[in-house]
């Protein structure tokens, strides 16, 4: 099947890292194919490589073999301003100390765009007030990011990268220090998000039962493969059944949650 229809699409992709003596291979064989209008949820063990995938999509990290495409195009073909006016990637790392304003932290999702002085258009100007809107962060925007929660922080940086308006947005561990309310209001949010702006958005989480309830497709990493499905696929095939080495934690497949016997 032709891969013309994929924001962003996978061949053959094997992900690790390379040293001068050995290389380490964390997955391989993966076939991904990512669609406009969807919220993709990665799940996984602990240490199983979902960052290092994360990295290897969004060009941070280059590929052990195979390759990455996006909008059919290889990965490594784009320069460093071309792949930042496509694709979005929203990171766990804390900001260096600054004094910047919420409304100039997400103003910074504008840098692809701008001329060499930083200068904001209209356009620019436009695209913030658009992604503060549909955050619904307006209350914010004059706070020092500093002053702010880690749940309103979280939807800063989502803003941030709606700002930089791409048709693909990746987040690595978006919930991560979130308590359940702002967990279930991020994934609403992303979900609401990837609907009506039409972008596809990834991101990966430990919080797997929310995934499976809000996510329209699943990317299940284990140490035998990469498995992209519908959630309710996903079930049926037994998928989430070995995710855990654990005798004590099995999958309620009727119930679609994991269980603590």
């Amino acid at each position: 099947m032709s891969d013309t229809k994929y924001l962003l699409s996978t061949s053959n992709l094997s992900i690790g890292y390379k040293s001068k003596t050995k290389v380490n291979v964390i997955a391989s064989d993966i076939n991904l194919n990512l669609e406009s209008g969807k919220l993709i949820s990665l799940i996984g063990e602990n240490g199983i490589g979902k960052s290092t995938l994360l990295r290897t999509l969004s060009g941070l990290k280059k590929p052990l073999e195979g390759a990455v495409l996006l909008n059919s195009k290889d990965l490594k073909e784009y320069n460093q301003i071309d792949l930042a006016q496509n694709l979005s990637l929203v990171l766990t790392e804390k900001l260096p100390p600054s004094n910047l304003t919420v409304f100039e932290l997400i103003a910074l999702g504008r840098q692809p765009y701008t001329n060499w002085i930083g200068k904001l258009t209209d356009t620019d100007l436009e695209q913030i007030n658009q992604a503060i809107t549909l955050t619904k962060i307006a209350h914010l925007a004059q706070k020092k990011y500093y002053e702010i929660s880690d749940g309103q922080f979280q939807n800063v940086l989502v803003a941030r990268a709606l700002a930089q308006d791409t048709s693909i947005i990746i987040l690595d561990e978006p919930s991560t220090h979130l308590d359940l309310f702002h967990k279930v209001a991020l994934f609403k949010l992303l979900k609401k998000l990837a609907s009506e702006s039409n972008k596809c958005i990834l991101f990966s989480t430990h919080d797997i039962d929310l995934a499976i309830q809000l996510s329209d497709e699943m990317i299940v990493m284990t140490a035998k493969n990469v498995v992209q499905d519908q959630p309710c696929n996903l079930i049926s095939k037994g998928i989430f059944d070995s995710l855990f080495k654990d005798e004590n934690i099995k999958f309620d497949s009727e119930k679609g949650r994991f269980m603590i016997r």
